[in-house]
């Protein structure tokens, strides 16, 4: 090999590795939203007795035993069992719950218990249940931000409860990143979390900006119980 075929060959290997350098770049800048848009819907549904017997493991059986439960079908939730006290149990999905910029939204991994009471049954799920039914419409996230602002603008939403909260403490759920913590949900007006001592120094109270930046005007405040809904020790959060 000449002094000239040898530099031709030198340039295509440089060329070679800066290919696959940017082709691994790119791949890791990917990995920052794992999810970019929805999967297949099958891979957001439960079987029906174990999306039931996970929705009731969100609160202790004293409260879930006579909850009404609602499950995931492929236009919405679904009444699956009628409850007596006002409770209601289900299992949200990320698109249910999460920011609307969450890298996780489209997760099909999330699977979060929450039994929430008759204040949140009222102000909340509805909320729940019709970001579910535009997500399993088909509709783009613009349109689920619209459609949302003009239900709350025409009073087709309920305005947010006092004393709206859900349990959150079932062993089996799937959060953000494949973690799990038993914990209360506590939703307010949007506030400042310094009316709640959130997130300082040893405060068991946290922020989520769950619903913030959405057009859902709530703030969502977390307070970890150091145990699951059966009574047994969780770590603390």
């Amino acid at each position: 090999m000449n002094t000239k075929q040898f530099a031709v060959v030198a340039l295509l290997i440089f060329a070679l590795i800066s290919a696959l350098g940017m082709v691994r770049q790119a791949q890791s800048q990917g990995d920052k939203t794992p999810y970019p848009k929805m999967a297949p819907l099958e891979q957001y549904l439960m079987d029906r007795d174990a999306e039931i017997t996970l929705a009731k493991s969100a609160a202790p059986e004293a409260i879930s035993r006579n909850a009404k439960v609602m499950v995931l079908g492929r236009h919405g939730y679904e009444t699956a069992v009628e409850g007596t006290n006002g409770w209601v149990c289900a299992v949200e999905r990320g698109f249910t719950n999460d920011l609307f910029d969450d890298p996780e939204f489209w997760s099909p991994k999330i699977r979060g218990a929450n039994c929430y009471n008759p204040p949140a049954a009222r102000s909340v799920v509805p909320i729940v249940e019709m970001r579910a039914r535009m997500v399993l419409d088909g509709l783009a996230k613009e349109q689920i931000i619209a459609r949302i602002k003009a239900a709350y603008t025409r009073k087709e939403l309920p305005p947010l409860e006092p004393g709206a909260m859900g349990f959150m403490m079932s062993k089996q759920s799937i959060l953000g990143g494949d973690s799990n913590a038993a914990h209360l949900m506590l939703y307010t007006p949007l506030m400042d979390g310094a009316n709640w001592g959130a997130d300082l120094p040893k405060s068991p109270v946290h922020l989520i900006p769950m619903f913030k930046g959405a057009p859902e005007p709530i703030d969502v405040f977390i307070v970890g119980t150091g145990m699951w809904s059966d009574g047994t020790s969780a770590p603390v959060m």
